[in-house]
């Protein structure tokens, strides 16, 4: 395999002190030039890499080549490359939208690994150029941690705006130097159309100056689901934090349609002239799990979602699946669990309940990709009732969705599991909810944390009115001011949050960010026993 020649350059930086804009510096010195080839004739990167799902000794690497190609990968623990590993990749064809990723195996733990890619075009064996990328692999002893997470990428008519920036949210969070990022949903918007401009709802006119043939419409067919992925990807902001933070994605409705369940009826939407929900849905699945840099599960459940991300003894991170396994979206007050009130389903509360019940780490964060008690409506039955997208269902007993909610907040109760937080995105607006019993219809569980970030460049709404059946409080919001709904990401009301563990306190502080970086509000727990 002598055709992958890349020169090594010297490193800019101490690998150990890395900074939030060295790393940047070293990886835009790490594109080494490869074997002497005309430009055009190599093959391109029009989607940067990404890395995900990295665990103590393994990590997937993903891009994505303008043609069919095989994908090659070195990697080493210094931004010089000394040493450097080198890895055969799969080939990227049409069947994956020429995308391709290899899950680097035999890493060291609690390293910075630097990777470069390069893709062997399969027709003339000419090499690209290479394209570098950085990522942490989890510690396995305990060490400060630092994550965020957000969601809702692109919504609402709102995409590239270079004079506002981009998505400009993406560079303040990789300013701050994460180990992850967790996407907790909407990492699309496939029902959301972009036009040239739009007329805001506060009065300004925001311009999208990144257009696609994909994105002009709703998407139906599988190469415009794929498109709404590329679209994003477009942007520089997206491609530079991608490239140096490994991300752990989740997925909720717009990637395929807006609150789509087995009951969403697309008749009177003009929009579509596909109306199977069904196969939109494994379009939509399709294109979500060649884009999203994860670990694919096994053949038994190839498109499964959730899944435990490990990070040392200080944190596990629980990814559950709201969307895959649900229900039709109803009235939601069944007293039972059965096929209309199911929400997790049970192959996968089994799986999160046991998980918890093993976990050793300190902390345990459930990534959830919809709140639990704030209302989420999605019009009315045919009875005139209110219907619901998420598993509040307005004040009262558990019924319907919340039952499923009630088993698992009791189970961990009574199985004495400690430490467990909430995040999730979802409602365009960031708060922290504290939830007890002694404030609740429903009060076999322990007192707990859900903090909701986001959007990330999307419209901001909210808030949205609380379920007291598991007795959330508001500690803090922040939305957008009473009467004012849809406003664009150039008002300023983009969230995300950052989670940040003490290696020595063991003590876990929680900032809810804004569109800048800066901290609104912040909570420190403490270790409980």
């Amino acid at each position: 395999m002598s055709k992958l020649i890349l020169t090594r350059r010297q490193a800019l930086l101490n690998s150990t002190a890395i900074g939030a804009s060295g790393l940047s510096s070293i990886l835009a010195h790490a594109q080494a030039p490869a074997v002497v080839t005309a430009d055009r004739a190599r093959p391109g990167f029009p989607s940067g890499v990404q890395s995900g799902d990295v665990l103590a000794d393994r990590g997937v690497v993903w891009a994505r080549c303008d043609r069919a190609a095989r994908m090659w990968v070195q990697w080493s623990t210094t931004p010089g490359f000394a040493n450097a590993q080198r890895v055969r990749g799969p080939h990227a064809q049409e069947g994956t939208d020429f995308s391709a990723r290899v899950d680097l195996t035999g890493l060291p733990a609690g390293q910075d690994i630097f990777y470069r890619v390069v893709w062997e075009d399969l027709a003339g064996a000419a090499l690209s150029e290479p394209m570098a990328g950085h990522f942490r692999t989890a510690p396995t002893a305990a060490r400060n941690v630092r994550l965020m997470w957000s969601g809702d990428t692109a919504g609402q008519g709102f995409g590239i705006n270079n004079d506002f920036g981009g998505m400009k949210v993406y560079e303040a969070m990789r300013a701050l130097n994460p180990d992850f990022f967790i996407h907790c949903g909407d990492t699309i918007y496939a029902d959301g159309p972009l036009q040239a401009e739009i007329n805001a709802s506060d009065g300004s006119v925001w311009r999208n100056h990144v257009l696609t043939e994909e994105k002009s419409k709703v998407a139906e067919t599988l190469r415009e689901f794929r498109g709404a992925h590329r679209y994003n990807q477009l942007d520089a902001n997206v491609r530079r934090f991608a490239s140096e933070v490994m991300q752990v994605w989740q997925w909720d409705d717009h990637e395929v349609t807006n609150n789509w369940s087995t009951s969403k009826n697309l008749a009177a939407d003009n929009r579509y002239t596909e109306k199977n929900v069904a196969l939109l849905t494994a379009r939509g699945a399709r294109a979500f799990l060649e884009n999203a840099p994860m670990r694919w599960h096994a053949q038994d459940e190839e498109e499964r979602v959730y899944r435990k991300i490990g990070w040392g003894p200080l944190l596990d991170v629980f990814v559950i699946d709201m969307r895959s396994y649900r229900g039709p979206n109803t009235h939601n007050r069944p007293p039972t669990i059965d096929d209309d009130s199911v929400y997790l389903g049970a192959p996968q509360l089994a799986w999160l309940r046991q998980g918890l019940k093993d976990s050793k780490a300190v902390w345990k964060v459930i990534a959830s990709d919809m709140p639990i008690g704030l209302v989420v409506g999605d019009g009315k039955d045919a009875q005139g009732r209110d219907q619901f997208e998420a598993v509040a269902n307005g004040d009262g007993p558990a019924l319907g969705r919340e039952l499923e909610i009630a088993q698992l907040l009791q189970f961990i109760q009574r199985e004495r599991v400690r430490n467990v937080v909430w995040l999730t995105a979802d409602v365009h607006y960031t708060a922290a909810h504290h939830y007890h019993p002694n404030r609740a219809q429903f009060q076999d569980f322990e007192p707990f944390w859900e903090f909701v970030s986001g959007p990330l460049n999307a419209g901001s709404f909210g808030p949205n009115a609380l379920d007291n059946t598991f007795g959330p409080k508001v500690e803090f919001v922040k939305a957008p001011a009473a009467g004012q709904v849809n406003l664009p990401p150039s008002a300023g009301l983009q969230f995300f949050g950052d989670v940040q563990i003490d290696g020595a306190s063991r003590a876990m502080t929680v900032h809810l960010r804004d569109l800048t970086g800066a901290s609104l509000w912040n909570t420190t727990l403490t270790q409980q026993a």
